[in-house]
Formats: structure tokens, sequence, C-alpha cells
């Protein structure tokens, strides 16, 4: 299988995944009043299909012990079934976060759940492998919770005087943001303990956990979602062909994204690939403002804070950087 020999490498799959995390989700903007739920089953099946193809090819090269259907003949038990949980809370942590931003508006939803799932994510997977310098890894997640929250302040200068956001989006983006980062340490257990899986077989068993789990959290969310009223699945067969290769594509973008951040922590461990990895909502924002204009005629505060986010992410992705090379 494909990984990386040089930190320089490795580094280039994470800013890679990156870019692929915080850019998915234009995909959904094409499909217009299109339900999200409706949307989430080809992104599902997209983000397995994916890691298949690329599990045969980039994770298959050198056919030997290390390629991937070697690998899963090995692996022990435990590792499959945890990168299989790992998908499942992903899952549900990543529709938890949709209905926390249609309720809340991203102003909310970004700072509190993916500056949660940052802290969880990386804290949980360092002490399950600790590799890389824990005073400059704890400087990168601080600088990129800052980034986060500064996120969060550009898009409420957006927002209207006078809305308010309830208790209930509040608890709804928190429990999205520590399911967020629980995946983090599942996916670390898969690689590293016992008979361990390879980053391509992690993908392939997260991506089908998050597949299997949308039969039980995306149907329960179909008749009973957090916001707007229930969904029903004709909807999906009598979407258009395009709705349904857009929902598709952006299954194969998140799923490029994460196969490469698992492969490049197979070089720098997890914690540092999911903090570098947990920078998209920085791209989101690049997205935002250049291509859907979401800050035109904004007003000086939204521009600074936006200038701000783009300094403090880039100081956080150095810092964890370099949390690799003092180790």
């Amino acid at each position: 299988m494909f990984t990386p020999q040089h930190f320089s490498t490795a580094l280039f799959m994470i800013v890679l995944s990156t870019i692929c995390w915080g850019s998915w989700a234009n995909t959904f903007k094409g499909v217009g009043t299109y339900r999200f739920e409706l949307f989430y089953w080809d992104y599902a099946v997209g983000i397995f299909l994916i890691s298949l193809i690329l599990a045969f090819t980039m994770g298959s090269v050198h056919h030997n012990a290390s390629s991937f259907l070697a690998n899963v003949r090995v692996a022990g038990g435990a590792n499959i079934v945890s990168a299989l949980i790992g998908g499942a809370v992903f899952n549900l942590a990543n529709l938890l976060l949709v209905a926390g931003i249609e309720m809340a508006g991203l102003a909310v939803a970004f700072p509190v759940s993916i500056g949660l799932a940052l802290v969880v994510g990386v804290v949980l997977s360092y002490m399950l492998q600790p590799k890389g310098n824990p005073a400059l890894l704890a400087i990168g997640v601080v600088l990129a919770v800052i980034a986060v929250i500064l996120d969060g302040k550009a898009y409420a200068a957006l927002r209207k005087p006078g809305s308010s956001v309830s208790r209930k989006s509040l608890w709804i983006c928190a429990v999205s943001g520590v399911l967020m980062g629980l995946w983090a340490p599942f996916v670390t257990r898969a690689l590293t303990a016992g008979r361990p899986l390879g980053p391509y077989s992690t993908a392939v068993f997260f991506t089908l956990g998050a597949l299997v789990s949308c039969f039980v959290f995306n149907i329960y969310l179909m008749k009973k979602p957090l916001a707007g009223e229930p969904v029903a699945a004709s909807g999906f067969f009598h979407a258009a062909p395009r709705v349904h290769l857009l929902g598709l594509a952006g299954g194969f973008i998140w799923g490029i994204g994460t196969v490469f951040n698992l492969v490049a922590a197979n070089f720098t461990g997890v914690a540092i690939s999911y903090a570098i990895g947990q920078a998209s909502p920085m791209v989101a924002a690049l997205w935002g403002v250049f291509a859907w204009r979401e800050f035109l005629g904004s007003g000086p505060r939204a521009k600074a804070y936006l200038a701000l986010m783009f300094l403090f992410y880039i100081l956080a992705i150095v810092t964890i950087a370099g949390a690799n090379r003092a180790s």
C-alpha cells in the first residue's frame, strides 16, 4: 500500500484532506430545496464507495502483507469493530451538526461543535497514541479553537439584529462536538491496538459504519427531524439524477479527505493529522467569501474577524506541524 515516507508528503496529504473536508458541503448548495436528510443517503454511499476504490488502488499497490485485503485477513476483530463504531459515531455527529447549523446558524454551530471536537479528538487520540510534542500540539489546538471562535464571530456579524439562539440548539451543537471528537479515538485504536488495521482498511470499515448507521440515525431524523418538517422517503426516488450525482460527489470529496487524513496519520499519529484536518472551517469560509459571496457588503468587523481567523489557523497548522518535528 502507499504510505508517506517523509513528513512533507504526510503534511501535503493532511492539507488536501482539510481542503476536502471544507469543500464537500458545496455540493449540497447545488441541490436547491432538496432536504439534507435525503441528500445524505447518496453522500453516505459516496464516502463508502471512494474508500473502497482507494483501498483497491492506493491501498493495494504492492500486493504484499500490508495491502488492503491481506491486512483485513490478519486484522483483529476488535479493531474492525472499533472502526465501524467510529464511523457510526461520526455519522451521528455530522447529522447533529447539520441540524445545529439549521437551528442556530454557522456563527454558533461551528465554534461550539468544531471547537469541542478539536479538543476532545486530539486529547483522547494523543492519550491512545502519544506521538508528537505535547506542548506544541496543545498550543496548536488552542490556536485552532481561537480560529474557530473567530470564524463564528465573523458569521455572527452577518446575522440580523435581534435573532436569538435556543438552548436546545446549543445542546445539539455541544453533543455534536463531543461525538465529532470521539470518532478519532476509535480510529486510533483500530490503527494501533493488537493486530491493527491499515489506514485504507480503517477507512473502509469506518465509512461502512457510517453508511450502515444511516438506517438507524437518518431514518429516525427523517421521521422526527430536529429542525423542519418530517421527510418522506419518496422524495429520494423522485429526485433528478443531477441531485443524486451531487450527493455522490459530496461523499467522494469527503471520503478522499478522510482516507488521505488516515494515511497521513500512519506517519504523524492521529492527534496531529486530526488537528490539522479540523482546519476545514477555514476552507469553508474561503468558499463562503469567494464562491458564494456570503460576506459581500459586510462591515469591517466581519472582515477583521475573518482576517484574524485565517491568521490563527495558519499559526495553528505551523505549530501542530512543528509538534511532529519536535517529537
